[in-house]
């Protein structure tokens, strides 16, 4: 018994039993130390096998598919109206109202998955805090490296050409929400030592994380994909798409009525 229990005198006519109902109830509610250690060692992150999925190219379209409706060129219309107006505006936007669109954005999403992916296609994916800085990606990279290739430098970059040095004092200061790798981002991985670069090369990872690693969702099929192109083709086809709910032909405006006279 601890001094800090023999201290405590129960009071009279109450006895002591180890086993009651208040104790078991606490034993319960309290994990015990091998639930508390299994759940600090669940991996914070997640390992990619290189995906065997090859994607084969699309049939040719129709000659039709390349001659332009009229919605379509009404959506390029609207669209090139929209960027002009956004590249006129652009340098009349106030600062406050930026840093509160940046502000907007951060509060959007406080974190950001990354994924990196070697020259062999296995991937690694963690979230981040969107206030960490690249180092913080490094970091993770680094520690789940052999160790033979720990020391070797490496570089992360966004296609095509896009390098996210840590050297870099434009980058390094910057967190990753401000780099816009927010909400996600996909950054592949290049070694300096060229023996570590091919897509027959086995990513140079622990063996405990290689343990880890699991097979990749395949992309969804593109039958599995409804885009508003097919929505717009499929209500065109439906004989019923100018049918109000009631079944009625929708009413014709006045204008258009008083000029078919």
């Amino acid at each position: 018994m601890s001094e800090s229990q023999s201290n405590i005198t129960p009071p009279v006519g109450v006895p002591i039993e180890s086993g009651s109902k208040e104790n078991q109830e606490k034993e319960q509610s309290v994990p015990s130390q091998s639930q508390s250690e299994s759940q600090s060692t669940a991996p914070a992150f997640k390992v990619w096998k290189p995906s065997n999925f090859v994607s084969r190219p699309p049939p040719p379209p129709p000659d039709e598919y390349f001659t332009p409706t009229a919605s379509d060129l009404k959506l390029a219309q609207s669209q090139l109206s929209a960027r002009t107006q956004a590249f006129t505006n652009a340098p009349l936007q106030l600062r406050a109202t930026r840093e509160a669109a940046e502000k907007q954005k951060k509060e959007r999403y406080p974190y950001t998955t990354i994924r990196i992916r070697f020259t062999d296609r296995t991937q690694l994916e963690k979230v981040f805090p969107s206030t960490d800085k690249i180092k913080s990606v490094y970091a993770f990279v680094r520690n789940s490296l052999r160790e033979d290739a720990k020391p070797i430098k490496f570089v992360l970059y966004e296609p095509p050409r896009r390098e996210l040095k840590v050297s870099d004092t434009k980058v390094r200061d910057l967190t990753l929400a401000d780099l816009h790798l927010a909400p996600s981002a996909v950054l592949l991985l290049r070694f300096e030592d060229e023996k570590l670069n091919g897509s027959t090369v086995p990513a140079p990872l622990a063996s405990s994380v290689l343990e880890l690693a699991q097979d990749l969702p395949p992309p969804p099929s593109p039958e599995d994909v409804v885009t508003p192109a097919k929505t717009e083709q499929t209500k065109s086809n439906n004989p019923l798409s100018g049918l109000t709910s009631g079944g009625l032909e929708k009413k014709v405006p006045k204008w258009l009525k008083l000029g078919k006279k």
